[in-house]
């Protein structure tokens, strides 16, 4: 047995124990699987959609929200988990951008249940392009970041990204929007380790 396969099977030990309620086995996964997602969402709730809380409350109230509900979570494999906990955290920001693209006039937003799938951006690049998109993706200025976050991962269009950029038209925020893709995928050839 690899060291891999011994921590997925651990993960699995844990999965099962939690959802037959033992509480330390909760804990186990919750001290898990907190750092690497807070790491994973860091910055990509950007500054004008945060409200009182910030992206590590965020991310703490989705993995308690989905801890809760642990007996629903069916694993699929090495990384379904992970996988499962970053997914309700993009859909937690969803949330919240919708939610800042509606004030000052409140509405109330249906909740809808997580998207299982790959992300779109996940679907195209691949595993190892997602880590090579993660890495060129923080050496970025925050305003480019919160740009290619909001059409590429959140798939807002320009009207409603220039609206929550302050950008006087949907083509001003188109035309931002390129320039911040031509930066990511210049830093996406000089991330070292990785194939260009």
């Amino acid at each position: 047995m690899t060291e891999n396969d011994a921590a997925w099977t651990s993960t699995l030990t844990l999965l099962t124990r939690a959802r037959d309620g033992d509480r330390e086995a909760l804990d186990a996964l919750f001290a898990r699987y907190l750092p690497a997602l807070r790491r994973w969402a860091s910055g990509r709730l950007p500054r004008w959609a945060r409200d009182l809380a910030d992206t590590t409350d965020l991310v703490q109230d989705t993995a308690l929200q989905v801890f809760k509900k642990i007996e629903q979570f069916e694993h699929r494999g090495e990384g379904a988990f992970q996988a499962y906990l970053r997914q309700a955290v993009l859909n937690r920001i969803r949330n919240e951008l919708r939610s800042a693209a509606s004030r000052p006039g409140r509405a109330e937003l249906d909740s809808a249940a997580p998207d299982e799938s790959a992300s779109p951006l996940e679907r195209a690049i691949g595993a190892q392009g997602v880590e090579r998109y993660e890495a060129a993706l923080q050496r970025l200025r925050d305003d480019e970041r919160e740009l290619i976050i909001a059409r590429l991962e959140l798939g807002l269009t320009y009207s409603e990204i220039a609206a929550a950029t302050g950008r006087p038209s949907p083509d001003a925020a188109r035309m931002a929007i390129g320039r911040a893709i031509v930066r990511l995928t210049e830093g996406m050839k000089d991330v070292p380790g990785t194939p260009a």
